[in-house]
């Protein structure tokens, strides 16, 4: 399995909690290497394969089938060690494989897929072949880059642990003291739009690298209770499955009040992913669709917010209370309001984020995208002197630790994550979330079989490697900018630039 580093407090727990790499389940790679009934298994290829894709295990007479998710294709063409040209009998063959082609969308790109599909497995970045770090979405995340100084330089990430990456989740004078090793944590995914399974993975590689997840507004399964350090009780306007003992247990409660895909229309459950189990849960009626309303309709004001925000704090006094809301053009005073609510940390959800359920007439065209609304919100702050005493986390289409880093330059303290989650355990964006049965992959569904098709423990490995992955990821362009910490990357916008021409016609960037 991967190694942390000494970073993580939580190590020794991950190596019992997470005792991978098990086998990775096959998956959609760039490119198809085919070896024909010419081969003589002679090896030359596995002995000039510096990646692994042509290997012989030890005692076999034959090769294993080539790997080609590991394959860089046409990239390895004017190298020294491509099998191609080595093999005898020209029994290789290396092309591009069409299922990629139409995988992923503009915004999450074939190719950033099965990027973060190799870093699930690996706990490393792609080293070549697969541009990961911009989409090709035309806005946004993808138009901004570093302003790297100038260096030759050659940066080692497993050598940077000296970086510091954790972030404190409590500003304020009172309550509970609460660290983080990596500036995010995973976002409310609730029981019903995703698997238990789902949940259960999410828990444990939270628990894992010692960050949170998000329970989601669908209630809190008795499965957690073994991960509740870890584990955000949400609070949403629907109450579903919300109860005394629930807000107790959490060390932090989340108040939903609106969500970036959605602003104006509330959470919705088809009525076909409303299973007994899950209406149990909710305490609802099976086969029912099921709606939050929106907004809380007892909250219209800052005063309003302090109740909520006083209740929670009568059922738990150790907590710490996080307000997730939307991005609408007066952002910047929500934010504020929130802050005198009495929040530790401010959640804005931009409108990219949202699963296949959310509408895209919503996502498309609604709320403020998370790139505008972070700087917004955090000049205001600091225009109101309180930017210091409150954790601003962002949230709605964060893909990878490239658009984190810019998330933090641009204002935010973190980010929240959630589709990169589930692409790490093999979601490939088909959007069919919100059928009952829907995802093939077992993970936004809550059939009883399909399910199944996601272990916990296994799923947790790959959300842990990736987090691995990202946290080496953020600690080069740490490194790239002379910073030492995560914290004083925040607010640097002066660190970025608008790339030229926005991003080039095969997902890249010229100046890379």
């Amino acid at each position: 399995m991967i190694t942390l580093d000494k970073d993580p407090p939580h190590v020794e727990e991950l190596k019992r909690l997470l005792p991978g790499p098990q086998a990775y389940r096959a998956y959609i790679s760039k490119w198809l290497v085919n070896v024909n009934d010419a081969c003589i298994d002679c090896g030359i290829c596995a002995e000039v394969c510096p990646f692994g894709v042509h290997e012989r295990k030890e005692g076999d007479l034959h090769l294993s089938a080539p790997k080609s998710q590991r394959c860089i294709g046409e990239a390895c063409e004017t190298q020294d060690f491509y099998c191609v040209k080595h093999c005898p009998v020209d029994a290789i063959t290396i092309q591009k494989n069409p299922l990629a082609e139409v995988l992923g969308n503009p915004r999450w790109t074939n190719e950033m897929i099965m990027a973060t599909w190799v870093m699930a497995e690996t706990g490393k970045a792609p080293e070549r072949g697969l541009e990961y770090r911009i989409g090709r979405a035309g806005g946004g995340f993808d138009l901004l880059d570093f302003d790297f100084p100038p260096s030759k330089r050659r940066y080692d990430p497993e050598s940077l642990t000296g970086i510091d990456t954790s972030l404190p989740l409590n500003r304020r004078g009172t309550g509970a003291k609460i660290e983080i090793p990596i500036p995010w944590y995973g976002g409310g995914m609730s029981f019903g739009s995703v698997s238990l399974q789902i949940m259960l993975a999410r828990a444990i590689a939270a628990t894992a690298w010692n960050t949170f997840t998000s329970t989601g507004e669908g209630g809190y399964p008795e499965e957690l209770v073994p991960y509740k350090d870890h584990v955000i009780t949400q609070v949403a306007t629907g109450m579903f499955g919300v109860r005394e003992e629930t807000v107790q247990r959490a060390r932090l409660v989340e108040i939903k009040y609106a969500q970036g895909a959605k602003p104006g229309l509330g959470g919705h459950l088809l009525g076909d992913k409303n299973t007994p189990v899950v209406a149990k849960m909710r305490e609802t009626v099976a086969g029912t669709s099921l709606f939050s309303p929106f907004p809380f309709h007892s909250v219209y004001s800052v005063e309003d917010h302090r109740k909520h925000v006083d209740w929670i704090r009568a059922m738990n006094p150790t907590a710490l209370v996080s307000a997730k809301v939307s991005t609408p053009t007066d952002v910047d005073m929500v934010a504020v309001g929130c802050y005198y609510a009495g929040v530790n940390i401010v959640h804005l959800d931009g409108g990219y984020g949202g699963t296949g359920a959310a509408p895209d007439i919503s996502k498309k065209n609604i709320a403020m995208p998370i790139e505008f609304a972070v700087p917004k919100v955090h000049k205001f702050l600091e225009k109101e002197g309180i930017r210091d005493e409150v954790v601003l986390m962002a949230s709605g289409g964060i893909r990878t630790a490239w658009d984190a880093a810019k998330a933090i330059a641009l204002g935010a303290d973190g980010v929240i994550l959630g589709t990169a989650d589930l692409i790490a355990v093999g979601c490939v964006l088909c959007g069919n979330c919100e059928s009952g049965r829907g995802c093939p992959w077992g993970i936004t569904t809550t059939d009883p079989e399909l399910s199944q098709l996601i272990q916990p423990e296994w799923g947790a490995q790959k959300i842990s490697n990736m987090y691995r992955a990202w946290q080496l990821e953020l600690r080069e362009v740490l490194a790239r900018l002379n910073l030492d910490s995560v914290k004083d990357l925040r607010g640097r916008t002066d660190l970025l630039v608008r790339i030229p021409n926005g991003p080039s016609p095969s997902g890249g960037v010229a100046k890379w």
